[in-house]
Formats: C-alpha cells, structure tokens, sequence
C-alpha cells in the first residue's frame, strides 16, 4: 500500500496510488470509460449512506410547562405537543403566586429562547402564554374545545419526531397583529431542520385557520402523493386577548375588542336563566290573580232551555228486607285451605305416634 501523507493541521491526504501493470496480461489498466462504467455498477450495489448529511443551524428551543392547577386533559394536551414537537423541553409546575417575570430566569436556564406556558385559574379556565424569552413579544390566548390524541381516536398517523409543514389562512397577512402572530407561531411550532432529535421526514401538517376571530389549530396526516389529509389531533381553539411588547409582559401593542372573558359568559347565562324563571313566576302571579278576581255573572238566556227535555220521574221505592250478604270468595278458600292444613299436621301427628 502507498504510504499516507498528514497535513499540517492533522487532516490526511488523499493516497497516492500509483499505475500497476496487471499480473496475468502485463498490460496498463483499463480506459477511463471502462472504469467509469465500473464505477456506475458499483454505485448500483452502493448502500446510500443516511440522509441527514447537513449541519443543525437553527437553535430553536420551546419549553413546554403549566402552572399548578391543571386537569387531566390540560396535561394530556402538554404531553401532545411536546410529542410532536422534538425541540422542546419540559419543566416542573409553576406555583401561581410566582409573578411571570420569573419564566425568563427558567427559560435562561432551560437554554431555551421560546415559550409555551399553560395558566390554569379556577380549575376550568385555560390561558395559553406564547412567548420570545426574553426580549418580547408575546401574546396571551384562551384556550377553548380542547381535544386530546387519546380522546379523539383519529385514523390518521405520522412518524414521531418528523417536521411539519405549516399552514396559515390567508386572513394572516392582511392584519399587523396576524402577522405578528403567524411569525411568532412560526418559529415556535416549526422544527429546525437536521434537529437530532427530529426525523428528515414531512409526513404531517399544522393548520391555523381564523374563524369567529378565533384560530383553530388542528393537524393532519399527508397520505402519500395524492395530498389526501387525515386529521390526527389535537384540536384547539386560541382566543386571542392581548399581544405585549415584552416577555409575559409589558406595554400593550394589541386588546382584541371581541374578547368577552369567562366569568363575564358564565354570568350572562346565568341572567339569562334568571330572566326565563322570573318569567315563569310572573306568568303564575297574573294566572293567581285572574282566580281571585270576582266572576262576572252572566244573565239568565230563556232561549239555553228551548231544547231541554225533562227526564220521566221514576217511584221511590222503598226496601223493607234486609239484603242477602255477598259471599266472599276469598274468605271461604282461606278457611277451605286452614282446614285442610290442620287435617294433615293431625294425620302427620298421628302416624308419628
């Protein structure tokens, strides 16, 4: 074999091979046609080597946690994307008296520049936090019509750990705030391209469509090349509320006017049930006072008894005998069946002795 040469900062250099004559012919090696064609053949029988062969670039990190509080399904729906999203990292609960100032020290230390914090107040409300740790911006959401993997039960699948393809209405960029939105929702969902943890796979999409000044975010397996989509889960709605300039804080740069907040929707269906049943009673009080009212007595019409044809009297008659009792069934089979029963327990009595 040729000897190899290093270079200077420890890199090998290419070997050198020299011209060798054959042993049985004693002739030159072949052509460079020939060998090219040898090389195509040997190129067939190749095993291609793996398909990640870039460099991981985008340092995107999300941390995925929630405040103390939370149901089961708030939790399902944390384990869902953090599934389905291999550049994120997990942390412990939040206790709710922490001021959220302090979800950028976590971040720092997590080495995590993006943020997906669940707020959970009264044990049924559901906040969403989608933050830029630490510079800003971020946005505040409510999260409605949740639906979990394991609750939808969906035919479609895609492979764990594969990149996404993201799909946003068109209404996205014709607002400011929208397209404040779709960027931020963009760097937060989309996996960074040759993540270790992620698959060079696209076999899934993340749609965000607005609807009812909402967006409702559902995912959906691509099947093959046809571009037929099979929805997999989750499901869920954000109810925009407020986009600050900074990290879970700030000066204010979007309110949404539509925004009506949970204790103000339960508090309007409970007066509206109010209102059915002072209905309801008010209705009873007329009716009661309409019976206490005097009748109006009407006069007596001569002509109402025009048709009326007297009954033929019948003779009172009067019984002088005393009727003849009914016989009792019942009564009789009773004593017929007592008799019985006593003649036995003497004939049983009897053979006894």
């Amino acid at each position: 074999m040729a000897a190899t040469k290093r270079k200077r900062r420890g890199g090998l250099a290419v070997q050198a091979k020299k011209l060798k004559r054959d042993a049985k012919d004693g002739k030159l090696p072949a052509k460079p046609n020939e060998v090219s064609e040898e090389a195509a053949e040997e190129e067939k029988d190749r095993i291609p080597g793996p398909v990640c062969k870039g460099k991981w670039k985008n340092k995107e990190r999300i941390l995925i946690f929630s405040s103390r509080g939370i149901n089961f399904r708030i939790r399902h729906l944390m384990q869902d994307l953090r599934m389905l999203m291999p550049h994120s990292k997990a942390d412990t609960k939040m206790d709710r008296k922490d001021k959220l100032f302090v979800i950028n020290e976590v971040c720092e230390m997590k080495n995590c520049n993006k943020c997906i914090y669940f707020e959970a107040k009264k044990k049924q409300d559901l906040y969403m936090w989608l933050s830029n740790s630490p510079h800003g911006p971020s946005a505040k959401f409510l999260v409605q019509n949740i639906h979990t993997l394991a609750e939808l039960k969906m035919t479609g699948n895609c492979l764990k750990g594969s990149r996404p393809l993201l799909s946003f209405d068109p209404v996205f960029d014709e607002l400011p705030h929208y397209a404040l939105l779709k960027e931020l929702l963009i760097q937060i969902f989309s996996t960074p391209r040759y993540h270790p943890k992620s698959q060079p796979f696209v076999d899934h999409v993340f749609t965000f469509t607005i609807l009812d000044n909402r967006i409702w975010f559902r995912n959906f397996q691509i099947i093959e090349e046809d571009a037929a989509l099979v929805e997999i889960g989750p499901r869920f709605v954000l109810n925009l509320i407020k986009i600050f300039q900074g990290s879970f804080g700030g000066p204010t740069l979007y309110e949404n006017p539509h925004y009506q907040s949970p204790n103000m929707h339960r508090r309007v269906i409970r007066s509206i049930t109010a209102a059915k049943y002072r209905e309801k009673q008010q209705v009873k009080d007329v009716q009661k006072l309409r019976k206490k009212e005097p009748k109006t007595i009407l006069p007596h019409d001569p002509t109402a008894d025009v048709f009326v044809t007297p009954a033929e009297e019948k003779p009172v008659e009067i019984q002088w005998v005393k009727p003849e009792p009914k016989v009792d069934l019942k009564a009789r089979k009773k004593r017929i069946y007592k008799r019985q029963r006593k003649m036995k327990q003497k004939m049983s009595s009897g053979n006894a002795k």
